[in-house]
C-alpha cells in the first residue's frame, strides 16, 4: 500500500491484498482474531479458530473496513480490487463479510481462486497439494455469494501451479493452455485479421516478486516464513522480467491489463 508507485508516475492501478492471518492487525483491539501475543493467528491458526468458532465476525469485519481506510489513506483512493491474503476471503462465514464489505465501499473486483489444470500441473508436496484443494472447494462455495453482491473477478486465475520455483516460461505457457481450455461459453470473441473469431479471455497471474527476507528483518508478526526466506519471490521476479516470456506472450497473443480493464 505505497503511494510512491502512483507519485513516480507509473500508474500503477493497484489493490488490497486483505490480511487477516499475519501481523498486526489495523484494528485494535480485535482480540479473537490475535493470538496471546497480539499477533494475527497464522494461515492455519486462523482456519482451525474459524472451524471453532472463535472468531468474531463483527471483527473481520471492522478489521476488513480498516484496512480500507489506511489503503485510502496512503493512495487517495479506494482499491479497484480487493482479495485476500492465504486466500481467506473465501473461506466460510469470511465471504459474506468480505462481499458487504466490497459492496458497501463499492470495490467491484475481487479473486476467486480456482486455477484449470491445478490437479495436472507439477508435482506438488502433499501439504500444499491439500491446502490448494481446500482453497478450491471455498472458492468455489464463494461464487454464489460473490455473484449475489454483484462483484466481478477475471474468467480464470492462475498462479498456485506457476509458484516459486515452479514459474517458467514452459509452466506458464501450460497455465495460459488451460486459461484458454477453460474459457467459459460467456467469454466475449474478438475477429482476427482472417475475420475468424478467438475467445478473449481475462485471466488473473498471482505472482510474488521480490527479494529473500532475513531471519529478523521483513516478514509478517513474529517473522518470515519459509516462503519469504527462500529464493522463491527473487526467482519470481527474474522470470517476469525475462524477455523469454515477454515472448510468449506475444506470441499467445496477451495483453497485459489492469483489473479496471476487464
Amino acid at each position: 500500500m505505497d503511494r510512491r508507485v502512483e507519485r513516480n508516475g507509473h500508474s500503477i492501478p493497484i489493490g488490497l491484498h486483505a490480511n487477516l492471518s499475519e501481523g498486526l492487525p489495523v484494528c485494535q483491539p480485535a482480540f479473537t482474531l490475535t493470538n496471546q501475543h497480539g499477533f494475527l493467528r497464522g494461515k492455519t491458526g486462523f482456519r482451525q479458530a474459524l472451524e471453532g468458532g472463535q472468531l468474531s465476525m463483527k471483527q473481520v469485519e471492522l478489521e476488513l473496513r480498516a484496512q480500507v481506510r489506511l489503503f485510502r489513506d496512503l493512495t487517495g483512493h479506494v482499491p479497484l480490487h480487493m482479495d485476500g491474503h492465504q486466500h481467506v476471503h473465501v473461506l466460510p462465514g469470511v465471504r459474506e463479510v468480505f462481499a458487504q464489505v466490497l459492496s458497501d465501499l463499492k470495490i467491484p473486483f475481487t479473486r476467486v481462486p480456482v486455477e484449470p489444470g491445478l490437479h495436472s500441473g507439477p508435482a506438488l508436496p502433499a501439504h500444499l497439494r491439500k491446502f490448494y484443494a481446500q482453497v478450491e472447494k471455498d472458492a468455489l462455495d464463494s461464487i454464489a455469494v460473490f455473484t449475489r453482491y454483484g462483484i466481478r473477478w477475471p474468467d480464470v486465475y492462475l498462479g498456485l501451479t506457476t509458484m516459486g520455483q515452479n514459474m517458467s516460461v514452459p509452466n506458464l505457457q501450460r497455465a495460459l493452455g488451460h486459461a484458454l481450455t477453460a474459457a467459459p461459453s460467456s467469454a466475449t470473441t474478438s475477429g482476427g485479421a482472417s475475420g475468424s473469431h478467438q475467445p478473449v479471455v481475462t485471466a488473473e497471474l498471482m505472482v510474488h516478486p521480490g527479494y529473500p527476507s532475513r531471519p529478523q528483518e521483513g516478514g509478517c508478526g513474529e517473522g518470515p516464513d519459509d516462503f519469504s526466506r527462500s529464493a522463491d519471490r527473487q526467482h519470481e521476479l527474474s522470470m517476469l522480467t525475462d524477455p523469454a516470456l515477454l515472448a510468449l506472450y506475444s506470441r499467445e497473443r496477451v495483453q497485459l491489463c489492469a483489473f479496471k480493464d476487464i
